[in-house]
């Protein structure tokens, strides 16, 4: 499983799906989709939007983790 951390560093920057909308161009939806981590795929150019947005590595906003582990939480 991917886990997506862009609910925290939107949390950290104090930004609201609105914000991140109108500063990476993305679609409000796909941004749902990944802030509430339900989305099935996703494009690179999104992730570079949203690495550009926060400064950040993809490995900063996405993270693999293993079903044992999954379930241990």
């Amino acid at each position: 499983m991917i886990r997506c951390h862009l609910s925290r560093l939107m949390g950290e920057k104090k930004m609201k799906i609105s914000d991140v909308a109108r500063e990476t161009g993305l679609h409000r939806n796909t941004i749902t989709l990944l802030y509430n981590e339900t989305a099935t795929r996703i494009e690179l150019e999104t992730i570079s939007q949203l690495c550009k947005l926060f400064s950040c590595t993809v490995g900063e906003l996405l993270e693999h983790v293993s079903e044992r582990d999954r379930t241990d939480t």
